[in-house]
């Protein structure tokens, strides 16, 4: 990093951060507009599938991926008034709305944030109208193209992005697809160990491919933005072990990708020492996290903000 950056920030990382986000959450509403406006006249077919991702994206909950993104590229000295960055968060939270979309089609999820799901509301639409065919493929078929859209307009937003953030772009797309095509794998061949003990030494498959996407991803998007590529190394190995307290986590506490082999593993089998020693195994890796922030060329002010994410993602004081 270059040493003619300011020591002090003019504002806290918190502040920086959600005045982009803010910045973010006015273009993905403008975009979603400008194109419901379009539809509405041309084929309310078409305006109906906007709506949906729009109802989707309001509904999203904590913004995970565009908040690692944003702290990852303003810790390494990107431009909080950049177009970019803008454009990149809104495209994370696009991208974020397909996978939620197909994860509920592909999973049969009734409701999610207690509203019916894509797939079960237009199965309803379709059996109210008396219209041809199959109410459920209609509903997981509309369900699967507004997901396409959604990635439509992630790409979209992306594809103004320096040649460097959009390498890291088109990485995150490809491995997120192909880490949950093997977990469905996985899953379906009976191959699916629920306990995340590869993840501890970096060799894990199943669920990686999340996890780089949901943490390692966002932050090297960060630095290949920010045009600090000497940071990338220190992100990887902070998410590496940031990811791996993550997935320990999630399964301790029942995850959503945790179910009913994970519960027997967890409640039958686990018994209170081994549950202890996972919980030690969490703060060992969160402590790794940490020192590896300390070796990087970051200002103070945003490495205790890094090492605030750590202990929010894995529940470590």
């Amino acid at each position: 990093m270059t040493n003619d950056r300011p020591a002090r920030p003019t504002a806290t990382p918190a502040v920086l951060r959600d005045r982009v986000l803010e910045r973010a959450e006015a273009r993905i509403g403008g975009l979603l507009a400008e194109e419901h406006g379009h539809w509405a006249v041309e084929d309310r077919h078409a305006a109906a599938l906007v709506s949906d991702i729009a109802a989707v994206v309001r509904t999203a909950g904590d913004r995970v991926r565009p908040v690692l993104f944003l702290t990852g590229y303003l810790a390494a000295g990107g431009d909080p008034e950049s177009g970019h960055a803008v454009d990149a968060a809104a495209a994370l939270e696009f991208l974020d709305a397909a996978l939620s979309i197909r994860t509920d089609t592909r999973e049969g999820t009734a409701l999610r944030r207690g509203l019916p799901t894509l797939h079960v509301s237009h199965a309803a639409e379709h059996e109210r109208s008396g219209w041809r065919g199959e109410s459920r493929r209609f509903g997981e078929g509309t369900a699967v193209l507004a997901g396409d859209l959604a990635v439509s307009y992630a790409d979209r937003l992306a594809a103004g992005l320096p040649e460097a953030a959009r390498q890291v772009w088109d990485r995150l797309r490809v491995e997120r697809v192909l880490g949950i095509h093997a977990a469905v794998a996985a899953g379906a061949a009976y191959q699916d160990d629920p306990w995340p003990g590869p993840c501890l030494t970096g060799g894990c498959r199943r669920g990686c491919a999340a996890g780089w996407y949901a943490v390692r991803h966002p932050l090297l998007l960060g630095a290949a933005l920010a045009g600090t590529p000497e940071l990338s190394p220190y992100y990887r190995d902070f998410a590496t072990r940031l990811h791996a307290a993550w997935r320990l986590r999630g399964f301790l506490a029942g995850g959503p990708e945790f179910g009913d082999e994970a519960a027997l593993l967890r409640d039958v089998l686990f018994d209170a020492r081994s549950r202890a020693g996972a919980e030690r195994r969490i703060g060992e890796l969160a402590a790794e996290a940490a020192r590896v922030l300390a070796r990087a060329p970051l200002a103070d002010h945003w490495r205790t903000d890094l090492t605030a994410h750590t202990r929010l993602l894995t529940d470590c004081a």
